[in-house]
């Protein structure tokens, strides 16, 4: 039986390797996801400054069940949106440590779909 502890342990340990790799910058800034059980969350980082530029969540969205990949597509629409009022075409994904799977690549194709290239 995995502990819930061994698994937060090894998602920080996936996240710390991709994140050896890739940054933000102001012109190409970082769009990072965090998953949990009921609802999930995106931002754009420009790492250089450290600052978020935009942010997007099922939470803030007010999404009925945040935690489905219907859910995760809007909030990748939200974000995109966000970051089209801003100025910003092209991010780098940080995927945060989940598999590039389900409810992470909905919310990947719905930034895509809403203009943003990564």
């Amino acid at each position: 039986m995995v502990k819930k502890a061994d698994k937060a342990l090894a998602r920080a340990k996936r996240h710390a390797k991709v994140r050896k790799k890739i940054a933000g910058t102001a012109q190409c800034p970082r769009l990072s996801v965090f998953r949990s059980a009921k609802h999930i969350y995106a931002q754009i980082i420009d790492d250089e400054n450290g600052a978020t530029l935009a942010s997007a969540s099922s939470l803030s969205l007010k999404l009925e069940d945040g935690g489905n990949k219907e859910g995760a597509k809007k909030v990748g629409e939200a974000i995109a949106k966000a970051c089209s009022d801003k100025g910003i075409d092209t991010v780098v994904f940080d995927r945060g440590g989940y598999l590039y799977h389900g409810r992470v690549k909905e919310l990947a194709d719905g930034a895509r779909e809403g203009g943003l290239k990564f």
